[in-house]
């Protein structure tokens, strides 16, 4: 019997020992391969073309979504990603991600991810995108609250920005720069972190580095490969991956 090529991708050693381990019960399997992080996992989905992978999202340098983002949908196999934050739920439906391990997960909920991956991969017709949806509701916590304010150290001052005055967000080097009219500030703290504490209906990644408000949008225009150029209402133009095009068109519409 041919077994199930799987790829394990987390940066946490003891999170890729629980999932070899489960994975290591179950005689249709194969581990080909284990990454710490996101480019030892791009480097392997390429070259040994497994067909599952149990990806974390939360990775340094280059995260889940980065990976796909690399890999591209079309050529990615079936995923599941593993993950600390519900945050991200929604978001890995609309990259196609076909379950959401939530750390910390026992062996039951393991095995039911597992069970749609095997019988995913076994039929012909692709899982109903409803059911899909559904598995993934239920990893949401309704609880969740999210930042309302944030606290900026600048020349020796503190002033604290409110969540809703910010256009948009990207990367410089270890900081962000967060974009608030025509000053820009900066925090030291790594996009995956913040993005996890703001409201995802208002806030939203559109490229590795960028996330923006939802508000401040006020057009797209095409650019090459999928990616378009978002223009806010201010005139700065950003871009948006196409990885993340449909998550924020179905913002958009939802609005």
């Amino acid at each position: 019997m041919k077994k199930i090529q799987t790829v394990i991708v987390d940066d946490m050693p003891l999170a890729r020992q629980k999932l070899a381990r489960f994975l290591n019960e179950d005689s249709e399997i194969e581990i080909v391969a284990e990454c710490g992080n996101g480019l030892e996992a791009i480097d392997a989905i390429t070259s040994l073309k497994p067909e599952l992978v149990f990806l974390d999202i939360q990775m340094p340098e280059v995260d889940g979504f980065e990976v796909l983002d690399h890999i591209g949908l079309e050529h990615m196999p079936v995923f599941i990603f593993v993950t600390a934050f519900d945050h991200f739920a929604l978001k890995a439906f609309e990259v196609n991600a076909l379950d959401y391990l939530l750390k910390p997960y026992d062996r039951e909920r393991f095995m039911q991810a597992l069970h749609r991956a095997k019988k995913h991969l076994h039929r012909a017709e692709p899982e109903p995108r409803d059911e899909r949806l559904l598995a993934l509701l239920k990893t949401l916590n309704p609880e969740q609250k999210f930042l309302k304010r944030l606290a900026v150290k600048t020349s020796g001052r503190t002033i604290f920005l409110m969540i809703d005055e910010i256009d948009w967000i990207e990367t410089a080097g270890n900081y962000l720069e967060l974009h608030v009219g025509k000053d820009v500030h900066l925090i030291r703290e790594r996009m995956n972190q913040l993005e996890t504490r703001l409201d995802p209906t208002r806030f939203v990644r559109i490229h590795r580095t960028t996330i923006v408000n939802l508000d401040r949008i006020k057009e797209l225009q095409p650019l090459f490969n999928g990616d378009q150029t978002v223009i806010l209402r201010n005139g700065n133009q950003l871009t948006l991956s196409r990885t993340y095009r449909d998550r924020l068109l179905a913002l958009m519409e939802e609005g």
